[in-house]
């Protein structure tokens, strides 16, 4: 079972590992580059994938339930509120997001591809 663990390690991935528990986070947007560097393929429909706490413990089983690879500037409101995290507003989502990613090195641009990823949990251990 692939895994999946969301943000960085330390307080962040915390904080979206205790939104995807609650059910407050049933989606989450990765770049390409992300794959390449795993040597994985992009998830499938019904794929079941383990989420990982900070320490690479299985902390729940969920299930993807929509993959979708498009330009950045092409992520609905609807995707991006439904990650979760509080954004106000699909700018504001924007902004955090190119801010993550230009912090490890990746700038995102309009045209930028990524890969759109919803699921839900259907289990917790």
């Amino acid at each position: 079972m692939r895994t999946m663990e969301p943000g960085t390690s330390g307080g962040l991935r915390g904080r979206l590992d205790s939104l995807v528990l609650a059910g407050r986070k049933t989606a989450t947007t990765c770049l390409p580059a992300e794959y390449v560097e795993e040597a994985e393929g992009l998830e499938s429909v019904g794929e079941r994938m383990a989420l990982l706490d900070d320490d690479g413990h299985a902390i729940a089983v969920l299930e993807i339930t929509g993959v979708e690879q498009k330009p950045f500037v092409e992520v609905t409101w609807e995707h991006a509120a439904a990650e979760g995290e509080g954004d106000a507003s699909l700018e504001e989502w924007r902004t955090v997001h190119r801010g993550f990613w230009r912090s490890g090195g990746a700038p995102v641009e309009d045209g930028t591809p990524v890969v759109c990823l919803t699921f839900r949990v259907v289990k917790t251990s």
